[in-house]
């Protein structure tokens, strides 16, 4: 009995359930799945569709699907699985972020089986992270790799640390071929709180960032293709940005498509506003810049005024040409078509999608919107292949060592602090408890109690983040420090090589002309 209820809870991961709402339809909608775990029934075979149609469609969305904060959560989420069974040619992998809880990710599933027959959610930390991935081939393997960094406990106001970010992974089959691969990489980093380079978690999301690209060079390595998609909370050509192009050996398909687009806000000197162009509009932002957050159209940036307005049913129209100073990108797609294989593939479309709103809520899906890639495949004698560099500056690693070790100095300044914080409410407590020996009234006594029971709660609770915590965070950051001094050290060596080769062939040259 225990074997087959682990069969059927796996299957309802990976195969195509039929979903109803009605708790007491549980049990057949497990014997529906498991019957049609193997070749759902409107999936078409994967590799007959991958000779037919050779092309990777592919979609990215935060759906902002936090249970119990986010407005209308289950309406979104529904509409969200509307619009991309809806879409025409449809995605066949999609990647979600937010998706918190199992009843959004299945109503999803039930709207889009038809086009996308196999899916995860992704569990990981206390409340989960939040991870889909959606294919339209089936998925082979997958696993769940949780960021050894990633925020602190203390803060649990924002969250990050208890939801257990990482990187979802699945490996999909779509050809015939050896090397008909996919690996899929979803991920949602740490959330900046402040503006780079004054922003606390800055050394969190660049070690984030470069396990994540661990993660693509080594499925890259394996001659597999790679696509990388998620939120990533970064701007383009930021530090994590760099480090993951470089590192991961992939590509920004938005760049490679539209090169000359803003790496950031105009509002903070980005998008033209440092040569003194005007704000761009609404529309520009989305087409050419990318914007998927912040922008004008979404209903969830507007001021309190406005929300307000449009829940009593007064809604305020944004025209195209309207100013949109504070929209940005920070949701990407990266791809690499495998090692010995560039040419091979060719990103021939790149698009923000899902900016229009609820039928009837008449909101935005959700506080971001999606980004979506075409990829075709293609022979090498149409397209150019491009030699992704193996190696960041040296000035960069310097520029991550000595962030990573700030940081660090400052952690164990917290450290101290916190455990002489428990040591004094220990001492503290226990004080209280002598005084109530000696206190002349009942109320006196009570008040000492209670000072020390508060007093002994926070003590522990300090010394449970600065004993425990602080020491698991400070190993991660010797085992970040050390990779980075790695690959450090085979960046100089490979400048070293190049410049012995580049003397060898200008004296090899004169010789020649001598």
């Amino acid at each position: 009995m225990l074997a087959q209820g682990m069969i059927a809870c796996a299957h309802q991961d990976l195969s195509t359930p039929s979903i109803h709402a009605h708790t007491a339809q549980v049990e057949s909608r497990r014997d529906d799945a498991f019957r049609l775990m193997t070749v759902p029934s409107d999936a078409v075979s994967p590799t007959s569709e991958a000779l037919q149609d050779p092309t990777l469609r592919v979609l990215s969305l935060n759906c902002w699907g936090l249970k119990y904060i986010s407005a209308h959560r289950a309406a979104r989420l529904s509409e969200i699985g509307r619009q991309i069974a809806s879409l025409d040619p449809p995605p066949n992998i999609v990647g979600l972020q937010e998706c918190w809880t199992q009843a959004d990710y299945l109503a999803i599933r039930d709207l889009t089986s038809h086009i996308l027959p196999y899916g995860k959610f992704y569990h990981s930390g206390i409340f989960g992270g939040g991870l889909v991935i959606l294919s339209q081939w089936e998925i082979e393997e997958s696993s769940m790799y949780r960021y050894p960094l990633n925020g602190r406990p203390a803060a649990f106001y924002r969250g990050d640390w208890y939801v257990g970010k990482g990187g979802a992974c699945a490996r999909i089959r779509f050809g015939m071929g050896r090397k008909d691969v996919v690996e899929v990489f979803c991920t949602h980093l740490h959330a900046p709180y402040e503006k780079e380079p004054y922003d606390d978690y800055l050394c969190h999301r660049t070690a984030q960032a470069w396990e994540i690209a661990k993660k693509m060079r080594h499925a890259r390595e394996r001659g597999h293709v790679v696509i990388g998609l998620g939120d990533f909370n970064m701007l383009p050509l930021s530090l994590a940005h760099r480090l993951i192009e470089t590192h991961g050996v992939v590509k920004d398909v938005w760049r490679l498509r539209k090169p000359n687009s803003a790496l950031g806000a105009w509002e903070d000197g980005h998008a033209g506003a440092e040569e003194g162009a005007a704000c761009p509009h609404v529309d520009h932002c989305i087409s050419e810049h990318g914007a998927t957050c912040d922008s004008q159209l979404n209903t969830w940036r507007w001021s309190k005024t406005m929300r307000k307005d449009l829940g009593k049913g007064r809604d305020t129209v944004i025209a195209p040409h309207t100013a949109d100073p504070r929209a940005k990108r920070l949701d990407y797609v990266f791809f690499s078509p495998g090692e010995g294989r560039a040419g091979t593939w060719q990103v021939t479309e790149v698009r923000v999608g899902m900016t229009g709103r609820h039928p009837e809520l008449r909101c935005s899906l959700s506080d971001h919107f999606s980004v979506e890639s075409v990829i075709e495949r293609v022979s090498t004698s149409e397209h150019v292949e491009y030699e992704p560099t193996e190696y960041l500056p040296l000035s960069i690693y310097d520029e991550i060592l000595a962030m990573t070790r700030k940081y660090t100095a400052r952690e164990r300044t917290q450290r101290a602090l916190r455990l002489g914080h428990f040591g004094f409410q220990i001492a503290m407590s226990v004080g209280c408890l002598i005084g109530v020996w000696w206190s002349p009234r009942n109320y006196v006594a009570f008040i000492l109690m209670v000072l020390s029971s508060v007093g002994l709660s926070v003590g522990v609770l300090e010394g449970l983040m600065g004993g425990l915590f602080v020491g698991s965070e400070e190993r991660a950051l010797r085992e970040f420090e050390w990779e980075i001094v790695t690959a450090r050290k085979l960046a100089s060596k490979a400048i070293d090589e190049r410049e012995k080769t580049a003397r060898g062939t200008v004296s090899i040259d004169d010789i020649a002309v001598q």
